[in-house]
């Protein structure tokens, strides 16, 4: 178990991160995980990092803040850690975020609390729009911890858990024993690459998505939008993984133009609440109305934190066969089932068009780009989903049958 956990944090800043030597790395990880943090802190030092920088966080006192806290709290961002995004961000240094919670930790939470923390992250702007433009290399990865290992695998005692929800996320990223992670990821990142040319080559207008469940929908995508995954590159032209696991080609919608009917095939978990059995209608990109079996308020505040929030940012494609969904477990964790399903993402959209990465935000507006202060990736992959591609001359294209690439 040991050396499997070397090899995952060695693969985290060696290819997720790709540390330069002399470059600064600031690691966010709840205190029950340092033991992992430590291992990534080494790895990073032998890469030739400057310096670690920890940024702690722990469930139970983010819990209790949301509970206790005096109201005004929650209308701005402690300036420590506007001083620790905002300088590293602007300095290049690397990003690493362990996220490691329970599913429900927020349950209960007045969803205004959580409203106005969202919404006060307009303070940490600088942060926040330099990593959505990759000027810094960063990675989103978890390990277990027993909340959410039990909510995973509930029939199993807490120390099963644990070891089944290592097992699956060792096998996501491909760590394995006596394997090399590292050789398994460039494998890997150069077949997205290839799924990702042959979309920019076929130049799409729209895509039309259906299925069984109810999902109707029409994306018009920019006119010079960029297909997307596996790796990018930073500022510096450094290549990172910004999520690990990975098995997604995305790009952005064209902000206003997405109509009809979507119908979330998973569970989201969003704010530390779980939403289920959801379903949007769009007219001209934005949402206008939401239905959810459980947690329809959460879902309600979360396409209120501002105007940007209530259209979508994010157009990602994922087959069927996906490892992870192959894994047939739901992970209530976005970083592993978005990568088990095709999905989009409402608020901010990622600056997938050609000069994206060096354009400011009203250019990006201009562009047909949504920007917001969210971002949040929602499920809608299913067995049956039918993906047709629509080019400018009218002409249409198969893109997914039965859940599956046909490209």
């Amino acid at each position: 178990m040991q050396e499997k956990l070397k090899e995952y944090a060695r693969l985290i800043v060696e290819v997720g991160l790709n540390i330069q030597k002399g470059q600064d790395l600031v690691i966010a990880c709840p205190v029950d995980c340092a033991y992992f943090a430590r291992l990534c802190a080494t790895a990073a030092y032998e890469l030739g990092c400057r310096e670690v920088i920890m940024n702690w966080n722990d469930d139970y006192i983010t819990r209790e803040k949301y509970l206790k806290a005096s109201p005004e709290v929650f209308d701005h961002i402690s300036p420590w850690v506007k001083a620790l995004l905002n300088e590293n961000a602007k300095a290049g240094s690397a990003f690493l975020h362990i996220r490691a919670t329970d599913p429900e930790n927020f349950k209960g939470v007045d969803p205004d609390r959580l409203l106005r923390n969202s919404k006060a992250s307009v303070e940490i702007a600088e942060y926040r729009e330099r990593a959505m433009s990759n000027f810094f290399p960063w990675c989103i990865v978890s390990i277990p911890i027993p909340s959410w290992a039990k909510k995973v695998f509930p029939e199993m005692s807490e120390g099963e858990a644990m070891e089944a929800l290592w097992q699956k996320i060792f096998d996501a990223v491909r760590v394995a024993d006596g394997g090399d992670a590292v050789s398994a990821w460039q494998e890997h990142l150069s077949k997205i690459k290839n799924r990702s040319a042959r979309l920019n080559e076929l130049h799409f207008k729209a895509l039309h998505y259906t299925n069984s469940i109810g999902t109707d929908l029409t994306v018009e995508l920019p006119e010079n939008h960029i297909w997307m995954g596996g790796s990018e590159f930073d500022h510096k032209g450094v290549e990172f993984v910004a999520n690990m696991p990975t098995e997604e080609v995305f790009t952005a919608p064209l902000k206003t133009g997405v109509n009809g009917t979507i119908v979330a095939s998973m569970p989201l978990v969003n704010n530390g609440n779980v939403i289920e059995g959801f379903s949007m209608e769009l007219k001209d990109g934005k949402i206008v109305s939401v239905k959810a079996e459980k947690g329809e308020e959460y879902l309600r505040k979360a396409i209120e934190v501002d105007e940007g929030a209530a259209y979508l940012g994010e157009v990602a494609l994922v087959p069927y066969d996906s490892p992870i969904r192959l894994a047939n477990v739901l992970f209530y964790n976005t970083l592993f089932d978005e990568n088990a399903s095709c999905h989009f993402a409402f608020g901010n959209a990622y600056p997938c068009i050609e000069g994206g990465q060096d354009m400011s935000k009203e250019q990006l507006i201009e562009a047909g780009l949504n920007q917001s202060l969210t971002h949040v990736d929602f499920m809608v992959g299913t067995s049956d989903l039918s993906i047709v591609g629509i080019k400018y001359d009218g002409t249409k294209v198969s893109v997914f049958e039965s859940g599956m690439f046909v490209l």
